[in-house]
């Protein structure tokens, strides 16, 4: 049983779009639109001024190694690393197939008693926007050398990045404490 259309419109309970009612729906409606805005807005702008989702973009130099001394054949080696990139990145490991054995990520320590003793790690950070400059002081790549390097010789390795991959550099033998740019310090004596 239905009743007519008069007697539903006379009923209390019945819903009737009034202008306050459209109003105060449009305005609760309204604030998170311009939420979204602002925030799509401020996305926009650091997007455009390339910070926002650029990876990180890695350049290995200065790649060099210690020649070793004598009998020992454990050596290091040393990179500087850039990141031109908007993301840090780590470096996972370094590898070469001219080299006796494997490689390892080290970073020099001292003790409370003026020692120093190196100390094996997973990774190194190179933060977005810096580098990482490798050194016998910080972070190195430890590594036994194959007999027969001399001074000027180019070792090739592989730097493994986290999100960079993989990264192909040489590094030219040294003496420890010789300049690699000073033409001086690579003549034989």
């Amino acid at each position: 049983m239905t009743r007519p259309t008069t007697e539903r419109s006379a009923d209390p309970r019945t819903w009737r779009p009034t202008r306050r009612r459209i109003t105060d729906g449009l305005l609760a409606a309204l604030a998170p639109i311009a939420a979204c805005g602002v925030a799509l807005g401020g996305l926009t702008t650091w997007v455009n001024s390339g910070s926002a989702g650029s990876p990180a973009r890695i350049a290995v130099t200065d790649g060099r190694v210690f020649l070793p001394y004598g009998d020992v054949r454990d050596t290091a080696a040393f990179f500087r690393i850039t990141n031109t990139g908007g993301a840090d990145d780590r470096l996972l490991r370094v590898t070469s197939s001219a080299v006796g054995g494997e490689t390892a990520l080290s970073r020099h320590r001292m003790t409370g008693g003026h020692m120093a003793y190196a100390q094996t790690v997973d990774s190194a950070r190179v933060p977005a926007g810096g580098g990482l400059a490798m050194s016998p002081f910080g972070v190195d790549v430890t590594l036994r050398a194959k007999a027969g390097w001399r001074p000027g010789d180019l070792v090739p390795f592989t730097l493994h990045f986290e999100h960079g991959g993989r990264v192909e550099a040489s590094a030219v033998v040294i003496r420890p404490g010789e300049d690699p740019e000073d033409p001086e310090d690579s003549k034989v004596p």
